[in-house]
């Protein structure tokens, strides 16, 4: 059974099958862990391409002045600061981190540079997202959709807090393309990630999970047949780096 199985008992925790119960405290303890280190490392494991990454996320959302924007993981605020311009005081950007600590981190680092007065707050699990219908613009989940135990209905919460006509993007680690590209990311993320992760953030652990669980991801067109069946129409996806990253995009009709 897989982890889009409504039914398991079990499911992945990077490569080891855990109980479904243990798995969100498992990767809590992930974010725990790295939260303080977690800008720094986003910086040196994707060469910074993940501000590129993040903004052409920015440039496929359309969000417009006065809409309502829900940032699933939105961690430490990077999507969150750009929206929070881009919407102006008369909209809001919600900022939904599972894991208090990077809430927290995320909360200090929008502070410092000057977002206040639009933004929210929420600790949140995005398998049951405490809005009420029809709510948000739009919706993004930014490398946070691998770590949710039931994919599937973290994609039909966001499908149901969505306004008519309003967009999910998700933007994750994917499947490269080019079969020479997978051998020399495949020896990147399980030789040096984890070599960085115990250099920087003091902590090989957590950054050998984070490289398992982005194996253990649905591949593109997979992804997209689960946004489909959350009710998401006009689904399609954008290869970024040779498909190392992928975003995809699905509309509430």
């Amino acid at each position: 059974m897989t982890d889009q199985d409504k039914t398991a008992t079990t499911t992945h925790f990077g490569y080891k099958t855990v109980d479904v119960a243990e798995k969100e405290a498992r990767v809590a303890d992930v974010f725990h862990s790295v939260a303080q280190k977690y800008d720094i490392m986003n910086d040196l494991m994707s060469f910074g391409i993940h501000r590129l990454w993040k903004a052409i996320t920015i440039e496929y959302s359309g969000v417009r002045k006065g809409q309502k924007i829900l940032d699933i993981a939105g961690g430490t605020g990077d999507l969150t600061r750009k929206f929070s311009r881009l919407v102006g005081p008369e909209g809001q950007v919600v900022l939904a981190d599972i894991n208090d600590s990077m809430l927290k981190v995320g909360r200090d680092k929008l502070a410092d540079s000057g977002v206040v007065g639009n933004v929210r707050y929420v600790q949140a699990n995005a398998e049951a997202l405490p809005f009420p219908d029809n709510t948000f613009d739009c919706i993004t989940i930014a490398f946070g959709l691998r770590n949710v135990t039931h994919k599937e209905r973290a994609l039909a919460s966001m499908a149901r807090v969505l306004k008519p006509g309003g967009r999910v993007l998700v933007l994750e680690f994917s499947k490269p393309v080019n079969p020479l590209l997978t051998k020399a990311y495949d020896a990147y993320s399980f030789g040096l990630l984890p070599m960085m992760g115990k250099l920087v953030a003091n902590d090989s652990e957590s950054y050998r999970y984070l490289a398992e669980s982005i194996r253990m991801h649905p591949d593109q067109e997979t992804l997209k047949g689960m946004m489909e069946e959350a009710g998401l129409v006009r689904c399609q996806y954008h290869n970024m780096t040779g498909g190392v990253v992928a975003l995809h995009k699905g509309i509430k009709p």
